[in-house]
């Protein structure tokens, strides 16, 4: 009896830690470090464990699979948890399910391979993607121009654009640093690489890899950008065939009326958009609202727009957070004039008065793209040798929440969006 007894405590005991869960809350007063929270979805799926996030459910919340090693790998990244029974997990989904609610429990598959578009020579702390992947404890692969022109992007299902100049113009930096030993060198390693790959301009191998990342998203891939990358990406394939760049930048004068011969249709989010001719100014096109905003930092914000989570999953996921009103943050391109954004995308966060969109969505192909504006959600105007952001001090920053939203995305079983 004693052994049968025992038999039977065992049993039990096994039974309750294969059935029960790690709960992630996600709200703002529960969770102590929402941004290492990700790291510890993303670590859970690459060791094989099933997990669910809870779409508009306690700031979008998480549900592991219960194992020792998550539990531990919480408790040393500072992540705050729970452990829950299966019972209780069941009372969460079934209340999620209510039609009722606004809200969705989204199966994650798998951790998705991530890479980042980014010169070798940068450092972390240049990048606000690769800073908070970092921080998160993600891993990803650094590639550049000759790692995209030989088809390395197959290899990975999450592409970050680096705040990169696709149109070869080096940052449109020329009107203020062109004397800058930072800037000369930049230029001329920019022209070596180049040359190395068979290119006679910077700007026609800067146009070969945005095709190649065009392709890489029309055939199932998904794209993140930030700051000057959205925009110029999307220059750059619409001047395809069409020298824009002027002399200082490639060598020759621009083309003559070349503001025509412009092709919105090879672009992924904007259009009506009108290129900036004087090489001395520091902005691409209309497209950036830069130049135009006359917001004071302490009244700049901008929303998260809310929806449906039963029918549009995809904005729900990407729109995740712990606060509908975030901090504004100022890049090359802080943010988006609605009147250039083409009218299939999804704007997920704008600022209504301004009439400017920060953060959109949209497919292309078998693909999707995200694009955000500006360069640090945690520093309003980053500077070109400004210090880091220590994310130690920020470890609940929404801003970056919506970074590390698009990093889970691929890993969720998709729904067909609705439209």
């Amino acid at each position: 009896m004693k052994r049968l007894f025992l038999a039977l405590c065992f049993l039990y005991i096994t039974h309750f830690t294969w059935a029960s869960f790690v709960y992630i809350p996600m709200n703002h007063d529960n969770q102590q470090n929402h941004l290492k929270a990700y790291g510890i979805v993303y670590y859970s799926l690459q060791n094989g464990f099933k997990a669910k996030w809870l779409l508009n459910y306690d700031g979008g919340a998480f549900l592991i699979e219960n194992n020792a090693l998550i539990i531990n790998e919480c408790k040393i990244r500072g992540v705050s948890y729970e452990v829950i029974s299966d019972a209780q997990s069941q009372i969460i989904l079934q209340e999620i399910a209510s039609p009722s609610k606004n809200q969705e429990a989204v199966t994650l598959e798998k951790a998705p391979k991530i890479a980042v578009y980014s010169p070798k020579d940068k450092m972390p702390w240049d990048d606000a993607v690769t800073m908070v992947l970092t921080y998160a404890e993600i891993p990803f692969d650094v590639v550049y121009d000759e790692e995209v022109l030989n088809d390395k992007l197959l290899l990975y299902e999450w592409l970050h654009l680096h705040h990169e100049d696709f149109t070869g113009q080096y940052g449109r930096f020329y009107g203020t640093f062109r004397t800058a030993p930072w800037y000369v060198n930049a230029k001329l390693r920019a022209e070596e690489e180049a040359k190395k790959l068979g290119y006679a301009k910077v700007s026609q191998l800067k146009l070969d890899v945005a095709k190649k990342i065009r392709d890489y998203v029309v055939g199932g891939g998904f794209m993140f950008a930030m700051c000057s990358a959205t925009d110029s990406f999307d220059i750059a394939l619409s001047a395809e065939g069409i020298d824009i760049a002027e002399t200082m930048f490639d060598g020759d004068p621009s083309e003559p009326n070349y503001q025509s011969k412009i092709d919105f249709s090879k672009t992924f989010a904007f259009h009506n958009y009108h290129l900036i001719r004087d090489p001395l100014t520091y902005e691409f096109s209309s497209i950036d609202m830069t130049r135009k905003r006359r917001i004071p930092k302490t009244s700049d914000y901008f929303s998260l727009i809310e929806f449906s989570a039963k029918w549009d999953p995809v904005p729900t996921m990407l729109t995740q957070n712990h606060t509908q009103l975030l901090k504004a943050f100022m890049g090359q391109t802080t943010s988006f004039d609605r009147n250039t954004v083409k009218s299939n995308v999804l704007v997920m966060g704008e600022n209504k008065t301004n009439r400017e969109a920060r953060y959109i969505h949209g497919t292309k192909g078998k693909g999707f793209f995200t694009f955000y504006g500006g360069h640090d959600p945690e520093d309003y105007t980053h500077r070109v040798g400004d210090p880091k952001t220590e994310l130690d001090l920020h470890p609940t920053s929404p801003g970056y929440r919506l970074i590390l939203n698009n990093v889970l995305f691929p890993s969720a079983k998709k729904k067909k969006q609705k439209t």
